[in-house]
């Protein structure tokens, strides 16, 4: 945060970006074995649907709408009315939380099978099981609803989860929150590759461990954080009021951003149904994500997480020159870390998928197929970030209106293109992961012009100044990792898990110290601020 101390934020990034990048490895450990076991076409491709349908149900009341909504309450209670009614708010947004979920629960399991139907209408749903993956189903749609119906309790614990981080990051707490997902994803690990021997033992589909594995892990990811809100002062309460003002001021910003959420889940709801019309494309574009996880969650989710409080803080106490100067640097070191790990991702995709993906009964198909959409998913990165801090900068002045109209028309846009591309181009699954980008990106700079108006100038010329050397920096530094990994690759070849390890890794050590030594050369003073807080950090 320039405007106070310009270590600030990058300190509280830096805690929450090191236990992220621990939880998104977990991931890829997750996504590993499922490639393991199962083949795209059939039990991946069913669970990802699966688990996509609480996901969708999450996004829209959960994780991401009611964290926000309640951190930016939360401050501002705390703030005014004193720290006792803010523990009695957090009270009773818990209980309002089990109320609503749990009935969108049940109406979730009930109608599964049509939900499923709409989702997964495409060709590629319709192929039967094969003669030893049957266990009382019938085709892959079939399966789809079984897992969906397993899973769907899983939006009630993560909810839980994200309050339980909202609250705690309202606190200046980030590490224990942000760490809190690596349980999730350990949790579903382990229960998933356990459950896939011991269910064929019982009589079950081998993906019900999958299944089970998710419910664990965000019981896990909850119950992590339970001793650290104690440590704050939260007691809990079972209490419920509706005409508690505070209560009614989370509902009143949770209600337009649920309507701009409500856009973007109908958006990933019908991606998905262009991903069904091929065989093992929802596999692909699922896998390809998760690598994006990685960057996005390490520097896009960490700095949105250590920014929103502090910009919250400032809007209430009226500091705007300090919230202008904060934004900016947040934006700046978005842009430092995920242009660069952008271009790394396109110039690496291949080595990068095959060394993850390639293995078990995944082939060297899957290999070229989930590359291919990496590759254009990357294009869209460093938008993938950046919308993140720009979303934040229009809640902390309890502005969810403007978010939600321009989502909804970037959503109508990316709707229109995956028609063109997949209906009347006959293009694949990688033209979906393309209009997300571009969509993604058109979404980011219109909230940005549009933030920059209401705030009456965000101090962007640095941010011009520094995208100026990150793309110098980033085009040289992809040019040297590609001959590097061509010449790796022709020299010692590509088969062998620790031929792959040594193409990669080499390759992306030598592309850092080329980043590296590149931005100390054009004086990017944001490394400079990363170097210091690294350093000045108490273990």
């Amino acid at each position: 945060m320039e405007g106070e101390n310009p270590t600030t934020i990058t300190k509280s990034a830096g805690i929450v970006g090191v236990a992220v990048m621990v939880s998104r490895l977990l991931g890829l450990m997750r996504e590993q074995a499922i490639a393991y076991l199962f083949a795209a076409g059939i039990g991946a491709d069913a669970f990802y649907a699966a688990f996509r349908i609480p996901n969708l149900v999450r996004d829209l009341f959960g994780e991401g709408v009611l964290s926000k909504a309640f951190v930016r309450t939360f401050t501002a209670t705390e703030l005014e009315d004193g720290k006792e009614a803010a523990q009695r708010l957090a009270s009773q947004i818990f209980n309002l939380t089990a109320v609503v979920l749990a009935i969108l629960c049940l109406i979730g399991i009930f109608a599964a099978p049509s939900i499923v139907k709409l989702m997964t209408g495409g060709e590629g749903f319709d192929n039967p099981l094969a003669s030893d993956e049957i266990y009382g189903l019938t085709d892959k749609r079939d399966l789809t609803v079984y897992l969906t119906r397993i899973m769907f309790p899983f939006l009630i614990l993560v909810s839980f989860a994200a309050i339980a981080m909202g609250l705690l990051n309202s606190k200046g707490k980030f590490g224990v929150p942000a760490c809190a997902s690596s349980f999730f994803n350990l949790g579903s690990l382990i229960v998933g590759v356990w459950g896939y021997y011991v269910c064929r033992e019982v009589g079950l589909h081998p993906t019900t461990g999958l299944a089970v594995g998710v419910l664990v892990g965000g019981a896990l990811q909850f119950l992590v954080q339970t001793p650290s809100m104690w440590r704050v002062g939260f007691r809990y309460r079972p209490s419920l009021s509706f005409r508690d003002p505070r209560v009614l001021q989370v509902v009143r910003l949770i209600t337009p951003a649920v309507i701009g959420a409500a856009a973007l889940q109908i958006n990933l709801f019908i991606n998905i149904r262009f991903a069904s019309q091929g065989e093992g494309w929802i596999t692909y574009l699922v896998r390809a994500f998760r690598l994006m996880h990685l960057p996005i969650g390490v520097f896009g989710v960490a700095i949105s997480t250590a920014a929103l409080p502090n910009l919250s803080k400032m809007v209430v106490q009226d500091r705007i020159a300090d919230y202008r100067k904060s934004f900016s640097y947040s934006l700046r070191l978005i842009i430092l870390f995920t242009l660069p790990a952008s271009v790394g991702l396109m110039v690496l995709s291949e080595p990068i998928c095959r060394l993850i993906f390639e293995w078990g009964k995944s082939t060297q198909v899957d290999t070229l197929q989930t590359a291919g959409a990496l590759f254009f998913y990357a294009i869209g990165l460093c938008s993938f970030s950046a919308v993140k801090i720009t979303t934040d900068g229009f809640y902390a002045f309890n502005n969810t209106r403007t978010p939600v109209i321009v989502s909804i028309l970037t959503v109508v846009v990316n709707i229109v293109l995956n028609y063109v591309f997949i209906f009347h181009l006959r293009l694949d699954h990688r033209a979906i992961a393309f209009s997300i980008s571009c969509t993604t990106t058109l979404n980011f700079f219109v909230l940005l012009i549009l933030l920059h108006r209401k705030v009456g100038g965000l101090g962007l010329e640095k941010v011009w100044i520094l995208l100026a050397k990150v793309i110098v920096s980033s085009i040289i530094m992809g040019a040297i990792c590609w001959t590097m990994s061509s010449w790796i690759e022709s020299v010692i070849g590509v088969d062998g898990v620790y031929v792959r390890l040594i193409s990669v890794f080499s390759t992306i050590i030598l592309g850092l110290i080329t980043l590296l030594c590149l931005c100390k050369l054009l004086r990017v003073k944001e490394l400079d601020h990363l170097v210091n807080a690294l350093l000045r950090r108490r273990v």
